[in-house]
């Protein structure tokens, strides 16, 4: 590009035209200047001592405009999403669909009996407790009244190990929602929490939603209107039950709390979403809910299809779902093989269709499809070469472009980078000590640009971090990028990262 812009110069003085020696030479001092100011912005207290990756491509043609460690391995946190995403689009395609399937031991009798009511799941990550309530309508339409037996739950579609194993500290926190092949409401619930009317009176709990399997240990008070908030919500597993505890204070006239927790055992969760709403719709249940496969001659009753992968990748992107992710790896894996759907089945998977899409995989690491363990590794290029893979595709681009949050507008990125609203949608990523944001940018010159910034290791606040990651964004999309010379900057800081 230097022998091009020189060229440019010769030509220029040969013709005797000092506009096209400015043009040229204007051009470069933009890039150089826009390359120097991201150096300087990395280098601001909030990164102090952290390890930093960045790379800025335009969208078009690639041109790589600014660089910083590109090419070096990081933990990505959420970032891993836009992979998993990208691969599982790739390899379903948008309209895809996961089948709920539901079977009888034969159909309804005249009265609209059966002796066993069995659900299949194949792993769709986005069932509610809405979604439930369809299908029970749905059975309810089909002529089912009553089930005189059992509500069998079939999940062998994927294996049983809920969470994975390279996962440290999984809590009862919602991001930490175990995976099946059936599961519900993204495999956690909300308790929310109020104050009576008096000091010394107990607290008020709900849950939603109200089913069976939680049993609520309630050992809060209400405090007097000055007293401080000490509320504490935790889950735990029992025997027949998930118990629900509640300790500590909360002022009265106080607002009220909402917390949300995962599951413990997430087949026997969705089962008791679903009882609940075959009860709600009347249909009854005599026997009790439990595991098993769906028998040999079982009568279909009714297929629940679901939403779509298109309508699945916005949830999960918008709004991190980590569940999704990991159900998604799953589905892969079980697709390809026909085996139960695992992540030792499933990555592969993930890298090949990764591959496919021109990723060079030789120094990436990826152990989950959510981006929860520490041990994913992956370079700010490999995210950057993903999304202009899809951009090129029209077979999902479209999909995976629309499924980023928005800056300063949806999701993740709702209440981020207020300053440039509209003109970022890209994809955030947070664990202790690594934040990262890739996506896309319009520049306020109109250029269109696609990026990647991981940040680990780093001293100061998460919320200082993101403040100085939006800034860093902010300045592309404020001064843009010179159609002209990419920039490399150079780093003193180690050349991998273990995100710790």
């Amino acid at each position: 590009m230097r022998r091009v812009l020189e060229m440019f110069l010769v030509v220029g003085l040969l013709l005797g035209g000092s506009n096209a020696t400015q043009a040229s030479t204007v051009q470069g001092e933009e890039t150089y200047a826009l390359a120097q100011r991201i150096e300087k912005m990395l280098r601001q207290p909030a990164f102090e001592r952290a390890e930093i990756g960045m790379l800025v491509v335009r969208r078009s043609d690639g041109t790589e405009l600014f660089a910083h460690d590109a090419d070096h391995v990081f933990t990505p946190a959420s970032n891993q999403k836009i992979l998993t995403a990208a691969a599982a689009l790739a390899h379903f395609g948008p309209t895809y669909r996961f089948p709920t399937l539901i079977y009888t031991d034969a159909p309804p009798d005249d009265a609209g009996e059966v002796e066993t009511l069995v659900l299949y799941g194949n792993g769709d990550p986005s069932l509610t407790s809405e979604d439930y309530w369809r299908i029970a309508a749905d059975l309810y339409r089909a002529g089912l009244r009553k089930v005189r037996g059992d509500l069998v739950l079939d999940d062998s579609a994927f294996d049983r190990v809920h969470w994975n194993p390279t996962w440290n500290g999984v809590s009862a926190r919602a991001y930490f929602a175990p995976v099946s092949a059936i599961n519900a409401n993204y495999g956690a619930f909300a308790v929310a929490v109020r104050p009576g009317s008096a000091p010394g009176a107990p607290l008020r709990v709900s849950l939603d939603p109200p089913v069976s399997l939680f049993r609520v240990r309630n050992q809060g008070t209400s405090g007097l209107p000055s007293s401080r908030d000490s509320l504490a919500v935790i889950r735990q597993s029992g025997d027949d039950a998930e118990v629900v505890g509640v300790t500590g204070n909360l002022p009265v006239g106080g607002e009220v709390h909402t917390e949300y927790r995962s599951v413990v055992d997430p087949v026997r969760y969705a089962g008791a979403v679903f009882r609940m709403q075959l009860e709600a719709v009347g249909i009854s249940v005599v026997g009790a809910t439990r595991w098993g496969i769906v028998p040999p001659n079982a009568h279909r009753l009714a297929v629940f299809d679901g939403k779509s992968l298109a309508e699945i990748v916005r949830v999960f992107m918008k709004h991190s779902n980590n569940l999704m992710g990991e159900a998604l790896v799953k589905a892969l894996g079980r697709d390809a093989t026909g085996e139960a759907g695992s992540w030792e089945n499933g990555l592969p998977v993930l890298r090949d269709e990764l591959a496919k899409l021109g990723l060079d995989l030789s120094l990436l690491r990826l152990v989950d499809g959510s981006g929860l363990s520490y041990q994913n590794q992956v370079s700010p290029r490999a995210l950057v070469q993903v999304l202009r893979a899809a951009d090129r595709s029209f077979r999902f681009g479209p999909e995976f472009y629309s499924a980023l949050p928005i800056a300063g507008g949806d999701g993740t990125l709702k209440k981020r980078a207020n300053g440039i609203a509209g003109a970022v949608r890209a994809k955030t990523g947070l664990l202790n000590q690594v934040s990262s944001l890739s996506g896309y940018a319009t520049t306020h010159s109109g250029d269109e640009l696609a990026f990647s910034i991981i940040v680990n290791g780093y001293r100061r606040s998460d919320y200082e971090v993101r403040g100085a990651i939006d800034r860093v964004i902010s300045a592309l999309v404020e001064e843009g990028a010179a159609p002209s010379l990419p920039m490399e900057i150079e780093s003193s800081e180690p050349k991998t990262s273990s995100g710790s």
